[in-house]
């Protein structure tokens, strides 16, 4: 597919307008006079050079890469329909959508551009980590980082010892039992040419997934208390609230505690330590 410069300049032009600084969790400030969000900010927000954004608006550059794409989607909020639009204008045929995709929806991007002082990620129903807020992000690492099979928390559960760290010991075994059954359950619903299905094919050679995978344990539900060990503040449990995407099985999960206990004030630590490792240059 040839990329259409014309179209896709004037559809990145009129969506960045539309764009609301609000909409994207920035300030508007006193003196702007932009329409929508200035060339700056979507650069940011997509994660590109203002140059690079700044020739795709004015017909010029190179073609933009699949994977420049899907973050300029992510970046201006789209929805799927908007997303498959732009990857046709810049040449590209649009990701599978469903369970597969890893395109958030701007609903639940602007539900976590509101939670800038709380722990919240998005995961897929594989527990691929796609968006965490900063506090989560000092929480529970950098999840985000991860490729391959490892992008899976229950994956990485099974064949990285650090994946535990973070977690309090006691509940290990009924965490390794939670992730086995949701595992079974997204076999069974995706079918064994899905992804999941992959995930178990790899995870065989491991002795205690495969011994919790033969007892063929199904329906386990997981805690609304999670208990998470931090290597800085200690010990924190923290209620943990569930929002599903229903069209695309991805699922927020935002992390809290009740203001004046000690795991509110571990949180607020947490937010400070966040901020000063970013302040580092």
């Amino acid at each position: 597919m040839a990329v259409d410069r014309e179209g896709l300049a004037h559809f990145l032009r009129t969506r960045r307008e539309a764009v609301q600084p609000e909409d994207v969790g920035l300030p508007r400030g006193p003196r702007r006079r932009t329409d929508g969000l200035r060339r700056e900010e979507v650069a940011a927000l997509c994660h590109m050079s203002t140059d690079y954004y700044a020739r795709l608006e004015r017909q010029r550059g190179p073609q933009p890469s699949a994977e420049m794409v899907a973050s300029m989607a992510q970046g201006l909020h789209l929805t799927l329909d908007e997303r498959d639009h732009l990857f046709r204008l810049a040449g590209h045929q649009p990701p599978p959508r469903g369970a597969a995709s890893a395109h958030v929806s701007p609903g639940l991007l602007r539900i976590m551009d509101r939670l800038v002082d709380t722990p919240a990620e998005v995961v897929s129903e594989l527990g691929e980590t796609l968006r965490q807020t900063p506090l989560a992000t000092a929480l529970l690492g950098d999840s985000t980082r991860f490729t391959g099979p490892a992008r899976s928390v229950g994956y990485r559960w099974f064949t990285d010892p650090d994946a535990r760290t973070r977690h309090d010991p006691a509940e290990h075994d009924h965490m390794s039992r939670l992730y086995v059954s949701h595992l079974r359950r997204v076999v069974t619903l995706r079918g064994p040419a899905s992804r999941a299905a992959h995930l178990v094919d790899l995870l065989r050679d491991h002795d205690e997934f495969r011994a919790l995978w033969d007892q063929h344990e199904v329906g386990l539900v997981p805690d609304d208390v999670k208990r998470f060990v931090h290597p800085e503040v200690g010990p924190l449990s923290l209620s943990c609230q569930r929002l599903l995407d229903p069209d695309q099985s991805h699922s927020l999960l935002v992390y809290t505690a009740q203001p004046g206990t000690e795991d509110h004030e571990k949180l607020q630590v947490l937010a400070v330590l966040g901020t000063q490792r970013m302040a580092v240059p």
